[in-house]
C-alpha cells in the first residue's frame, strides 16, 4: 500500500507548472478512486457493452437497464449498482491521445448513477479541461493505467489506507486540517474495540446491527467498525450510515462503499448540525445501534447557530439539544446531543439501546459555568445514567493538533455492574514514539506489531475489567491506570459566599474630588427630556444648584475626621445642615437620595469600619469580596435532583436535601478564615464536571537544585565554548 501511495505522489509531481503542490490532490484523489473503479469493472466490460447494445436496440430507458447491466458487471453484487456503458478503460483512453478530455468526460458519465454523482462531488470535469489545456492529461492517465488497484491486489482495508495516506500527504501541502477528514487508524481501531467490548450479542450468529457515523468523512470509522466485527462474527449483518459535508471526504467514502457493495444510499451529504441552506439530520427516520464519530472541536459554530437555536427553543427535550447549546466557540457536544437523539430505546423501555464512542477535546469535560449549557448536558448524560466511561488518549496522536483528546462510551444499555457509576481510564501514557512525525502526529498507540507493544489491547483491558485501582504498566513501572466513582461525584453546588461591606467616611479635598466623579452625583444634574428644550435646560440648571448644595454642606464638615460607622456619617450630615439652618423655624435635614448620593462618593473600604447595613438591618454584601465555593454532591441524593435546567432556576427543592451538607462544609472549610462570611443560597447554581487530570494527578518532586545547577553551569560552559569558536 505504501509503495503505490509513494508511486501516486510521485505522478503527482508531474502536475507541477500548471498547478501547485495545494492543488494536486483535486486530480489524484479522484483519478485514484476512478482507477479502482476501471480494475474492477474491466475483467466483465465487454460483457456489459454488449449487453447494452443489445437494451438500447430494444428501446429500453435507463432506469430500467440499471438493474440488468448491474448483474452483468458483477452477479454477485446486491446493495450498489456498479457498471460503466462507455467504450472506454484507462488502456482504451490512451488509444486517442487528441481526443482524450472528450473521452475521458465520456467515460466518467458512463457510470452507474452513484459514480456520477461522486465525480460531481469531486468536480474532476473542471480538471479534465485545465489538464487538457496544460498538456499534462496524456501524461498522468499514462501514468495511472499502469497501477493496478484491483481488489485482488489491494483489498478493501488497504485501500481504506491508502486513501487516507493521500488525503494526509496532500492536506499537508495545502497547510489544512488533515484531521478533519479522518481519524488514524489505531485511534479508530481503539475506538472499535471499546465500543464492542463487553457486547456479547453482538457476535451472535445472524446478529444485526446498524452503525452511523455522523461526521464520517472519508469513512474511516465504518470501514474499521465493519472489518472489527466481521473478523468476529462473519455472520453478523451490518448496515452502515454516515452523514459529511465535505464533498471530497463524501465522494471518498461513497466510492469505498460502492467498491465493497455496501448500501451507499445510506451516506448523506449535508451540515449534520444544520444551516440557513440545509442540511440537519438527514437520517431523522432512523435510529441506530452503535454510534462512532470525531466531530470537529474546538470549532465555532456561527454558521449553524441560527438553524441550532431555533431548533432548541421550538422544540427543547422533543429535539436533539433540550440540555442546553455549548459556547459558540466549540460546537464539540452539539454532536454528541445529536447522536444521544438517535439511541433505541434501552432495555428498561423495551428497547436494544445504543452505545455512543465519540472523541473530544479536554473542553467537555469541563467547560462552562453552572447552568450553561456545556454543565447541563454533562447532568443531563450523567444523572440519566447514560455515561459508561471517559478514556484520556496521549497527546500528538492526530495529524493536526497535538493537544489531548479523550473517547466518551455514552450507553443507555449499560450492564448491571456499570450501573450508578463510571470509569475513568488514564491511557496518556499509552504510546509509542514514531520514527518520523506527521504534521503534529508524533506518537502512536501500539498494536503489537513490528516490536512495537499492544497498547490498544491494554487499554481494552482497563475498560473490560471496569476495575477501580486497575493498573497497567507506563515507562516500565506499575500505575494506577482506572478509576470508577459514583455518577453525584461528578456533581457539585457552586455556593456563592459573601462578606459584609465595610465603609468608612471621609470629607477632605481629595474625597470632595471622588464624590465629584462619582455617577450618582453626577446624575443630579442630568435630564431625560429632549437635549435643546427649555424643560431639559431647566432640569440640567435645577440639578446643578443641587449640587453646589451639597458641595457647601461638605464645607461646613471638620476636615480629615474619619467616620467608621454609617450611621454616625449620617447624623453629622443631619447636625451640619441643621447648623446651616438654624433661623429656619422647621428643623431641615437632608432626604435618602441625598444622603445616598454623599455616602456613595465619600466612602472608601476598610476592613477596620462597621459593617455597612441595609435600612432593615441586613448586612449588605460586598461584591469585591464576593467568593464561590464548590460543594460535592452527597451520597444519598436522588439520582435525579430537582432543579430545573434554566439557568435562573430555584435551587429550592435540591437546597432542602443539601442543606446540612451544605453548612457542614461551610463551618468547616470557610468560618475558620472568614468568621463575618454567610451563603447567599438564592445564588446556588447546580454544576457538574468530569475532572479527569485531577484524578490521576501524580505530585512529581522538582530534581535536587544541586542537579539543576550543574545543568545551568554546564550550558553555560558550552555557550562560551560557541562564543570563542565565533571569536
Amino acid at each position: 500500500m505504501s509503495d503505490i501511495a509513494n508511486f501516486i505522489f510521485t505522478v503527482a509531481n508531474k502536475l507541477r507548472g500548471p498547478y501547485r503542490p495545494p492543488q494536486y490532490r483535486k486530480v489524484m484523489l479522484p483519478l485514484t478512486v476512478l482507477r479502482r473503479l476501471d480494475c474492477v469493472l474491466e475483467p466483465t466490460k465487454d460483457a456489459v457493452l454488449a449487453e447494452f447494445a443489445r437494451l438500447t436496440a430494444k428501446s429500453m430507458s435507463e432506469p430500467a437497464m440499471r438493474p440488468v447491466l448491474a448483474r452483468v458487471a458483477d452477479p454477485s453484487r446486491k446493495q450498489a449498482p456498479l457498471y460503466n456503458v462507455s467504450p472506454f478503460t484507462f488502456r482504451k483512453l490512451l488509444d486517442d491521445p487528441e481526443n482524450i478530455a472528450a473521452n475521458l468526460t465520456n467515460y466518467i458519465q458512463g457510470f452507474s448513477p452513484k459514480v456520477r454523482e461522486i465525480f460531481e462531488m469531486f468536480k474532476f470535469e473542471l480538471e479534465i479541461e485545465e489538464l487538457d489545456k496544460k498538456d499534462r492529461l496524456y501524461l498522468i492517465i499514462k501514468e495511472f493505467a499502469n497501477i493496478d488497484l484491483h481488489p485482488s491486489t489491494l483489498d478493501n482495508a488497504d485501500m481504506g489506507q491508502l486513501f487516507e495516506e493521500l488525503v494526509r500527504r496532500f492536506n499537508e501541502q495545502a497547510n489544512e486540517e488533515a484531521g478533519d477528514h479522518f481519524t488514524p487508524r489505531e485511534v479508530i481501531r481503539l475506538i472499535a474495540d471499546l465500543a464492542y467490548t463487553g457486547d456479547e450479542e453482538l457476535y451472535r450468529r445472524g446478529i444485526a446491527r446498524t452503525i452511523y457515523d455522523p461526521t464520517c468523512g472519508t469513512g474511516g470509522m465504518l470501514s474499521i467498525s465493519e472489518e472489527h466485527i466481521k473478523a468476529q462474527n462473519p455472520d453478523a449483518e451490518l448496515t452502515l450510515f454516515g452523514q459529511e459535508y465535505n464533498e471530497e471526504s463524501y465522494a471518498i467514502c461513497c466510492s469505498d462503499l460502492l467498491i465493497k457493495d455496501e448500501p451507499v444510499d445510506n451516506i448523506k451529504f449535508g451540515n449534520t448540525l444544520g444551516t440557513k441552506k440545509g442540511g440537519g439530520d438527514l437520517l431523522a427516520d432512523q435510529l441506530f445501534h452503535y454510534m462512532l464519530a470525531n466531530p470537529p472541536f474546538g470549532v465555532e459554530w456561527k454558521p449553524e447557530k441560527e438553524t441550532v437555536e431555533a431548533e432548541y427553543q421550538k422544540l427543547g427535550f422533543s429535539g436533539r439539544f433540550g440540555p442546553g447549546l455549548p459556547r459558540i466557540s466549540d460546537g464539540a457536544l452539539l454532536f454528541l446531543l445529536h447522536m444521544l437523539s438517535k439511541r433505541h430505546p434501552g432495555p428498561d423501555a423495551g428497547g436494544p439501546g445504543s452505545k455512543i464512542a465519540v472523541v473530544f477535546n479536554g473542553s467537555p469535560l469541563f467547560a462552562g459555568e453552572p447552568g450553561s449549557g456545556e454543565s447541563n448536558t454533562r447532568r443531563w448524560i450523567i444523572e440519566n445514567d447514560w455515561l459508561d466511561a471517559v478514556v484520556a488518549l496521549p497527546d500528538q496522536l492526530f495529524y493536526n493538533t497535538g493537544i489531548y483528546t479523550y473517547i466518551w462510551l455514552v450507553s443507555n444499555r449499560k450492564p448491571a455492574v456499570r450501573q450508578g457509576k463510571v470509569q475513568l481510564i488514564d491511557a496518556t501514557g499509552q504510546y509509542v514514539k514514531m520514527k518520523k512525525s506527521l504534521g503534529s502526529k508524533r506518537n502512536e498507540i501500539g498494536d503489537g506489531t513490528e516490536g512495537r507493544p499492544n497498547q490498544l489491547a491494554e487499554i481494552t483491558r482497563l475498560y473490560a475489567e471496569n476495575k477501580d485501582g486497575g493498573t497497567a504498566m507506563v515507562d516500565g513501572k506499575e500505575r494506577v491506570c482506572s478509576k470508577i466513582f459514583d455518577n453525584h461525584e461528578f456533581g457539585y453546588l457552586r455556593l456563592t459566599v459573601e462578606r459584609p461591606l465595610r465603609l468608612n467616611f471621609q470629607v477632605n479635598e481629595e474625597r470632595i474630588a471622588q464624590l465629584k466623579e462619582h455617577n450618582e452625583f453626577k446624575k443630579l444634574a442630568t435630564s431625560k427630556k429632549k437635549p435643546g428644550t427649555h424643560a431639559h435646560d431647566e432640569e440640567v440648571f435645577h440639578g446643578q444648584l443641587h449640587q453646589e448644595y451639597l458641595l457647601r454642606v461638605l464645607e461646613s464638615f471638620e476636615d480629615g475626621r474619619i467616620f467608621r460607622n454609617q450611621a454616625d456619617f449620617e447624623a453629622e450630615l443631619d447636625a451640619v445642615v441643621g447648623r446651616m439652618h438654624a433661623d429656619k423655624k422647621k428643623k431641615i435635614k437632608l432626604d435618602l437620595s441625598e444622603k445616598k448620593v454623599l455616602v456613595a462618593g465619600l466612602s472608601q473600604r476598610d476592613p477596620k469600619a462597621d459593617i455597612i447595613r441595609s435600612r432593615n438591618g441586613a448586612p449588605v454584601a460586598d461584591a469585591e469580596l464576593r467568593d464561590s465555593e464548590l460543594v460535592t454532591l452527597p451520597a444519598g441524593l436522588p439520582a435525579k435532583l430537582p432543579f430545573d435546567y434554566a439557568k435562573d432556576a430555584d435551587p429550592t427543592d435540591l437546597l432542602h436535601l443539601a442543606q446540612s451538607h451544605c453548612e457542614a462544609y461551610f463551618e468547616r472549610e470557610v468560618i475558620p478564615h472568614w468568621p463575618d462570611a454567610w451563603v447567599d443560597y438564592t445564588k446556588t447554581k447546580l454544576g457538574y464536571e468530569i475532572p479527569l487530570t485531577r484524578h490521576f494527578y501524580s505530585y512529581a518532586p522538582p530534581r535536587p537544585l544541586p542537579n539543576i545547577e550543574g545543568d545551568i553551569k554546564g550550558l553555560e560552559m558550552e555557550i562560551l565554548g560557541l562564543l570563542r569558536e565565533m571569536v
